[in-house]
């Protein structure tokens, strides 16, 4: 199948476009990819979701706004791609995710992106797998298992987007996943409001400052830290816990350098079944080289980009959800016990045509 892939992840930069071939099992081939950027209302408003979504009704017309111009960007990204295909995987925007409380909720109208794009779109990845008893993320470790499947293994691919998540894949092509910890989501809002910017460019205010150690103690005593994988994490599941521990008193460098610090501590208190040969990194963060100095320190094994095996990490998020979306199509699981905590392999997802 041709398939295009659309991802717009917790960061809220934008929204991913890329096409694939692919049977949801094997890769076939790449096609062109794109990222169209969210302006600075939609990104506005689509962080203000998140404060409100625990709260909000479904019918909220603040909500059906955000939800339209959102929908609407992602169908400009598929007429910028140009290509026909038979499938899209719309993933659409996370704006909750509690799985304890059976909860995950991806805004983004379906029904509209088919219509306006004239292709069957396949979608609602999540929920059947919430509704299990899963984590209902991450969903990419089948994808990254499948890219991998001619690598030296052990191999753990991280991806650092708002939240980071790592796929660990054995040498016999098994594999497990969950959520690290935080990723770019608390550095990019921490750059937005000591610096004005939307993220830390270059890692340069980072770099210009020194971790606190007592508050990075404080961050990293999190009890979620403590809880076996599979496990999974809302972009803000650390507000409170940020509020609390003393970083607001820092410095705008020395609280950025905290931040970093945590992400790559995090990454290394992450229980994985065996040591990898190396570490790959994509999302984001792959571009933030503080984040990628404090993971080389942090790490025991060689961390590199994506891109040193021939992968692009600015389309890795958008494949992924290509390949799934064939998954769906075919009726393939795309969660495991190992990666999501679902009592089974599990399938999901739905497709609305044209």
């Amino acid at each position: 199948m041709r398939v295009i892939g659309l991802m717009s992840g917790t960061s809220l930069d934008g929204v991913d476009a890329a096409l694939i071939e692919t049977d949801g099992e094997r890769i076939a081939g790449f096609g062109p990819r794109l990222t169209l950027p969210y302006d600075a209302a939609l990104r506005s408003d689509l962080r203000r979701l998140l404060a409100l979504a625990p709260g909000l009704a479904a019918d909220d017309p603040v909500l059906a706004g955000v939800e339209a111009r959102l929908t609407a960007r992602h169908a400009e990204a598929v007429a910028a791609l140009g290509e026909a295909a038979d499938l899209v995987g719309f993933h659409g925007q996370t704006i909750l995710h509690a799985p304890a409380e059976r909860r995950t909720w991806q805004i983004g109208d379906a029904a509209a992106l088919a219509r306006l794009t004239g292709m069957a779109v396949a979608h609602d990845f999540r929920t059947a797998d919430v509704a299990a008893g899963g984590e209902g993320a991450p969903l990419a470790p089948v994808f990254h298992a499948a890219l991998a499947a001619r690598l030296p293994r052990p191999l753990a691919v991280l991806n650092i987007g708002g939240v980071a998540n790592v796929t660990w894949i054995g040498a016999d092509g098994d594999f497990t996943a969950c959520d690290t910890g935080p990723g770019n989501g608390p550095l990019d809002d921490w750059a937005m409001r000591h610096a004005g910017t939307t993220f830390d460019r270059d890692g340069a205010l980072a770099r210009s400052g020194r971790a606190d150690a007592a508050v990075l103690a404080r961050l990293l005593a999190h009890p979620y830290f403590a809880r076996p994988a599979p496990k999974s994490l809302d972009r803000l599941a650390f507000s409170a816990l940020l509020a609390a521990s003393g970083l607001a008193a820092l410095a705008p460098p020395d609280g950025a350098a905290t931040l970093t610090a945590f992400i790559a501590a995090a990454v290394a208190a992450t229980a994985i079944p065996q040591p990898p040969r190396r570490w790959l990194v994509t999302g984001g963060g792959r571009r933030n080289p503080a984040i990628m100095a404090a993971l080389a320190a942090a790490l025991p094994a060689p961390v590199e980009p994506v891109e040193a095996v021939g992968w692009d990490g600015d389309a890795l998020e958008a494949q992924c959800f290509a390949f799934l979306a064939a998954r769906v199509a075919r009726g393939l699981p795309l969660s495991f016990p190992a990666t999501t905590g679902t009592p089974a392999p599990l399938a999901g997802g739905r497709i609305t045509p044209p």
